[in-house]
């Protein structure tokens, strides 16, 4: 009876709601390919109907979860902007030039085959250049703000937002040209280094923006809107 009542407590609530509240969550989502970065505020049950999924199994797989497993963000503000920067902002300035390089090899080696990642290499250098420009910003404007914790109406969260859908598009295009990161048979150890360097990204990138979009930003959102 207990087991039930938690899961029909996840249908009705944003997936970046749970995201940010149920620690281990985002690696259910990701499991089931739901959005919950970009596509954070959609319902959980409506989310799951659009990919056709069983909310049933969804919602005992987020209740099956064991918190203590999984470490939370930060809860102060500026731990949490460190963990950011940490984390994310210098993994993805250690790791996309080789995952750039890596993809230009592959592309060029295996030009004639018929599932080589055509345009992959582009993607994830377009990813790159877009990321830089964002985390500047980040670290120029908006965290140096949020720490100092005034002048909170000039913070540009809604630009960050729209920055973000724009990853998020990337970020699919990533997946449908390296089709699902599955590996065709016989691929060179090279092509398999891109493909889980190239997934792992996927899964940083969509971490980030979650912990910006539905725990960072809501902090001082909820603020301007008093």
């Amino acid at each position: 009876m207990r087991m039930m009542c938690i899961e029909n407590s996840f249908r009705n609530q944003t997936i970046g709601e749970i995201a940010a509240t149920l620690p281990g969550a985002t690696a259910v989502f990701r499991k089931f390919k739901l959005d919950f970065c970009c596509g954070g505020d959609a319902k959980l049950a409506e989310a799951v109907r659009k990919r056709g999924l069983d909310i049933g199994l969804v919602e005992k797989t987020l209740a099956a979860l064991d918190p203590g497993k999984s470490a939370p963000a930060p809860k102060a503000t500026g731990a949490l902007i460190d963990h950011i920067l940490s984390r994310y902002h210098e993994t993805h300035r250690r790791e996309l030039p080789e995952l750039v390089r890596l993809a230009r090899k592959v592309e060029a080696v295996h030009a004639s085959h018929p599932e080589a990642p055509r345009g992959l290499a582009d993607t994830i250098e377009a990813i790159q250049l877009e990321l830089e420009e964002h985390m500047r910003n980040e670290e120029a404007e908006l965290f140096p703000i949020m720490r100092q914790q005034h002048d909170t109406d000039k913070l540009p969260i809604a630009q960050m937002r729209h920055d973000h859908d724009r990853h998020g598009d990337l970020l699919r295009r990533l997946d449908t040209l390296a089709h699902g990161f599955v590996l065709p048979e016989g691929a060179c150890r090279s092509w398999e280094a891109l493909y889980v360097g190239t997934d792992k990204l996927v899964d940083d990138v969509m971490e980030h923006i979650h912990l910006e979009n539905n725990v960072l930003f809501p902090r001082f959102e909820q603020r301007e809107a008093v």
